[in-house]
């Protein structure tokens, strides 16, 4: 039941519906619990955490990770409490703090050098160097906009992630590609940061996401400084065009 709920809090999530998803994650720690299966319990809380922090909620996200870390401190494999350390970095980045944020990332990185792939449970089989990776260019991302020195190590650990991904994972290349367009446009390069975000439509094209579109709206809106380069023009009719039509049944 815990394992079925949280599927589809992520799933509720992902659509758009915070409030379903809010409801499916404390269904889902309420069954892990009783259950006993702490590491699944902080996996859950975390995501709760995630989706705190998607909403703004950064001191509160930031305090339920911490739950997250010591409910789980003796039970969770490498690989789980690396995770919980890059959604800790996630929350120092959302509030500026990059002091913080790399240390947290640090953690991570030693953290999951450790992980045993054969010790995991399944559900955290999809944290890997790629989505570490990932996970830790998104952020530098966040505080690139404001500190555009990092837009090269941002570029580093997001193509990163590209290069390593593996084949299927829609969503999670789209938002890898999105991030790399945003890291481009802050370093000037802006012919590549239109391929790159036609790359990314493409994708798109293929995911029912909502948190893809969002941040693809966020491309565009960063990208309204240069809405006269003929190839960024471009790329903003192709994105005006897919975050205003219904995403595809599949």
């Amino acid at each position: 039941m815990a394992q079925l709920a949280e599927t589809a809090a992520i799933m509720s999530w992902d659509s758009g519906d915070q409030l379903l998803a809010q409801r499916y994650y404390v269904l889902a720690l309420r069954a892990a619990k009783p259950a006993r299966d702490l590491a699944f319990a902080a996996n859950v809380t975390a995501g709760m955490a995630r989706q705190l922090l998607y909403l703004g909620h950064t001191s509160d996200a930031l305090e339920l990770v911490r739950v997250a870390q010591d409910s789980a401190a003796e039970v969770a494999t490498p690989t789980v409490r690396a995770m919980l350390h890059t959604r800790e970095a996630w929350g120092y980045a959302k509030q500026g703090r990059l002091s913080a944020f790399r240390r947290a990332t640090a953690k991570a990185e030693d953290t999951l050098a450790d992980a045993q792939p054969d010790d995991d449970p399944h559900w955290i089989h999809y944290f890997d160097a790629a989505e570490l990776a990932g996970t830790t260019g998104g952020r530098l991302l966040d505080l690139a906009h404001e500190q555009p020195e990092l837009a090269d190590e941002t570029a580093m650990y997001i193509g990163r992630a590209i290069q390593e991904r593996e084949p299927g994972h829609l969503r999670s290349a789209a938002l890898d590609h999105i991030g790399m367009a945003e890291a481009r446009l802050i370093q000037g390069e802006l012919e590549e940061a239109a391929r790159l975000g036609h790359e990314a439509a493409a994708i798109i094209e293929q995911t029912r996401s909502d948190r893809v579109r969002v941040k693809l709206v966020e491309l565009y809106q960063h990208s309204t400084a240069h809405a006269t380069v003929p190839a960024i023009a471009e790329l903003r009719d192709r994105v005006r065009s897919l975050v205003t039509t219904p995403p595809i049944a599949r």
